[in-house]
């Protein structure tokens, strides 16, 4: 794992900041590949304002990231889900007013503030899955990328299957593509922009289509938009 030391702070998956060059090997297993995409330094702090926005309705959050937490604050009604980032698996919590509860796979398929993602989405639980297979090279939006499927657990998911899209060079996560127990699309994230605030590189856009299984069709588009740092630590 030392080789994977010098990554500076990376927010994964609907997060997407450019890290350093990580230092893999020409041909890298999928393991590594994938404990480069979820590594985070826990010493590492952000805090960034953002929104959700689908046609006709746009829902602000407040982003932070500290001692390997992230957290996406909402207001009106309050809501902080949490993410923590461990090296065996990932939790999710809920915060409601002075409760705090953890979501569990019961409620990974409900999605979140009127959005078409969901509680799973937010949890990175597919970096984590076992046996993971590379698939290859490909290129997405002129980054080279390699292209790994990752099998998800018997119980407590939506999807059966996920295919990932992670950035040669820098190990961020630029697209993933779900799909159901009977191998038919539900869900694809993909990294539209990037944006440089303060000297980081930081997601600016990234798209998230929800579709019918059976015939492919987009049956909603929303848009997760990172719109600069937080005015509270301005």
């Amino acid at each position: 794992m030392n080789h994977f030391r010098h990554l500076s702070y990376l927010l994964i998956f609907l997060f997407w900041i450019c890290p350093r060059e990580i230092a893999l090997a020409q041909s890298p297993d999928a393991k590594e590949i994938l404990l480069a995409a979820r590594m985070s330094q826990s010493n590492q702090t952000a805090a960034l304002e953002g929104r959700f926005r689908s046609s006709g309705t746009s829902t602000p959050f407040h982003l932070r990231l500290q001692d390997g937490e992230i957290t996406y604050a909402f207001e009106n009604p309050a809501q902080e889900i949490v993410l923590r980032l461990h090296d065996d698996a990932p939790e999710l919590f809920e915060r409601l007013g002075d409760r705090q509860k953890e979501v569990t796979s019961a409620r990974f398929d409900q999605t979140l503030r009127n959005t078409g993602i969901t509680y799973e989405d937010l949890s990175l639980s597919f970096l984590y899955w076992p046996s993971p297979k590379l698939l290859g090279s490909d290129i997405v939006r002129t980054r080279p990328a390699w292209k790994l499927q990752v099998q998800a657990p018997r119980k407590g998911s939506q999807y059966g299957v996920a295919l990932l899209w992670i950035d040669k060079e820098s190990g961020a996560l630029l697209r993933i593509e779900g799909y159901d127990k009977q191998g038919k699309p539900l869900r694809t994230f993909e990294v539209v922009s990037a944006q440089k605030i303060d000297g980081v590189w930081l997601l600016k856009q990234m798209r998230v289509e929800t579709l019918i299984p059976e015939t492919r069709r987009v049956t909603r588009r929303d848009y997760l938009e990172i719109t600069g740092l937080s005015k509270a630590e301005n």
